[in-house]
């Protein structure tokens, strides 16, 4: 049996990738033509050269594909085109889910995100059967990817044999980029966050999220969602968690969100004077506005997924931010010092 796996380049497809690969499985992983290598160094998988918004290249890729792990995403809070966030997410995932039905595959493993789901609800924390709407998204990355996930459903309904994964907040070594989590994590290492702003989310290990999605590959129910979880936790708390671990401060100050708010919208005029990327997205201010706590136990009932520590995840995290380059020297020296103690 071979599997796809598009975003293996990425942070939660690499360990995706990897996991599969350590099971003796034949793995191939779209890559386009511009993609950053790194996260599959050492890899063994066939590597094949496509990209999702050509619908030709992914009917080549699936030559032979019976399993499909459609992990790639264009995950980010800003875009100087948001269009690109849209033709990524929904068209690419669109075109993917049309060129399997044709290829035949057995099984269709779709990453959406815990975002489609978490939205605020007066009667206990939301779950796979809190229904959303699109005008409750925050942001492009959100808008599309509960446009992509609706695709994902309708394709279940026509009896492509899709299960839906929805990640939380995966945290852990091997974040390149770093997505919009990690760089809070590099952020704190490298003490750029004066202060915090009062939400939460769900974290969860990565290794542990990427297992969850060889369970749902395994187990699932076709055109079922299953959040991957782990523990709701408030940012202040993972601030304390990484002060622990690396030996650094948490900041003290907690911003009203009319503050952040401010600050954001000026951090946006000035970086479009700049021509640079914003470093506080209004998007992520506008999200932090609620906590996005989840009830992630049907996983672990259906499938029998379950995670580790976050304290360890967060561990991992800063150990590979530091060694790769991402902390300055204050803050290194801070972590060795910690690691030592």
């Amino acid at each position: 049996m071979k599997t796809l796996v598009t975003g293996a380049t990425g942070f939660l497809g690499s360990h995706v990738a990897r996991q599969l690969a350590a099971r003796g499985e034949r793995v191939r992983v779209l890559v386009r033509p511009s993609s950053d290598l790194r996260a599959l160094d050492g890899l063994e998988a066939e590597r094949f050269v496509g990209d999702l918004r050509d619908a030709a290249s992914l009917g080549r890729a699936l030559a032979d594909v019976t399993r499909v792990f459609h992990v790639a995403a264009d995950y980010r809070l800003w875009a100087r085109n948001p269009r690109e966030i849209y033709e990524s997410n929904v068209t690419g995932t669109r075109n993917l889910l049309e060129a399997a039905r044709l290829a035949g595959v057995e099984k269709f493993v779709y990453t959406s995100t815990v975002a489609t789901i978490a939205v605020p609800r007066k009667d206990g924390l939301p779950d796979e059967s809190t229904q959303s709407s699109v005008e409750e998204m925050i942001g492009h990355y959100k808008r599309s990817k509960f446009e992509a996930e609706q695709c994902a459903m309708r394709a279940a309904e026509a009896g492509l044999p899709v299960v839906i994964v929805n990640p939380t907040t995966p945290v852990g070594p091997g974040d390149w980029k770093p997505t919009p989590t990690g760089k809070i994590v590099v952020d704190f290492l490298n003490g750029r966050m004066p202060g915090y702003v009062d939400t939460g989310l769900n974290f969860v290990p990565v290794e542990d999220c990427a297992a969850g999605h060889l369970l749902a590959g395994e187990r699932g129910r076709v055109g079922e969602r299953y959040i991957l979880g782990g523990r709701n936790l408030t940012l202040k708390e993972v601030l304390d968690m990484l002060a622990a671990i690396s030996g650094l401060r948490a900041p003290r100050w907690k911003f009203p969100h009319a503050v952040a708010y401010v600050a954001a919208g000026v951090d946006a005029v000035v970086s479009s004077l700049m021509g640079r990327e914003p470093q506080i997205p209004l998007e992520g201010v506008r999200m932090a506005r609620h906590r996005m706590f989840v009830n992630a136990s049907k996983a672990a009932r259906e499938l029998g997924f379950a995670h580790g520590p976050i304290e360890e995840a967060l561990g991992r995290a800063v150990g590979w931010y530091e060694n790769n380059g991402y902390v300055a020297a204050r803050g290194a020296h801070a972590v060795a010092r910690a690691h030592a103690a």
